[in-house]
């Protein structure tokens, strides 16, 4: 049986793959929103009301950032992606799983923060933070799989690139759990606040790393002479 026979059961266009992400991804911002309500408080309260529920828009604004930038992150990927076979589709099924949890824990931290309870706050945070080093775990799986098969990817597409995203993904791993153990150590403020920097970092970088001039000279510095 020839090679392109075989490829007909395990390869396809982008295109659902595409679309159904999407879908997903719309589904978890309008979840996030859930969590923002109306206080529940006595006639002439509703602005100090409003107020004590700070903790549900940072929540909010931290995940929906995110969020925010996995889709970029992912539109960009398959931007440079020819075809995807079965092992793609489950790579990619797996960073919508870890990103359809975001909503839980951000309501955790969301309660916990408006109790005051500092146990429950250095817990809340420590979760927050496993859940954004699972998702960035899932990228690394994802930019690893493409990096090892550049026979999926479009012939205009560097064979560093995904070799390269494989650091941001990396990155992120490590500055979750180090938010994750700082909150939960030294002050849940504190890792919420690294919480809230990291999308920044993914947003600037969401074309990838590559597309740096610094990182295109580490890329393809050539090797030292041998002795």
């Amino acid at each position: 049986m020839s090679g392109p026979e075989m490829d007909l059961g395990t390869r396809s266009d982008t295109s659902r793959a595409v679309a159904f992400s999407d879908a997903i991804f719309a589904i978890i911002i309008t979840l996030l929103v859930l969590d923002l309500r109306v206080p529940d408080v006595p006639p002439g309260r509703l602005l100090s009301g409003l107020l004590h529920q700070w903790p549900s828009y940072v929540a909010y604004l931290a995940s929906y950032s995110y969020v925010a930038v996995v889709w970029l992150n992912h539109k960009a990927a398959f931007n440079r992606i020819q075809q995807a076979d079965r092992g793609l589709h489950w790579r990619n099924l797996f960073v919508l799983f870890t990103t359809a949890l975001l909503p839980f824990p951000t309501i955790v931290v969301s309660h916990a923060l408006q109790e005051h309870d500092n146990a429950d706050q250095r817990v809340a945070i420590a979760f927050y933070a496993l859940i954004g080093a699972l998702l960035c775990a899932t990228w690394l799986a994802f930019y690893h799989y493409l990096a090892r098969h550049p026979d999926l990817l479009k012939e205009q597409v560097k064979d560093a690139f995904f070799r390269v995203e494989r650091l941001r993904a990396l990155a992120g791993v490590v500055l979750y759990v180090l938010a994750g153990v700082v909150g939960y150590l030294v002050a849940p403020l504190v890792g919420l606040a690294i919480f809230l920097l990291l999308p920044v970092f993914y947003a600037v970088t969401s074309a990838g790393l590559y597309q740096f001039p610094m990182t295109r000279r580490i890329t393809h510095r050539p090797p030292p002479p041998s002795g």
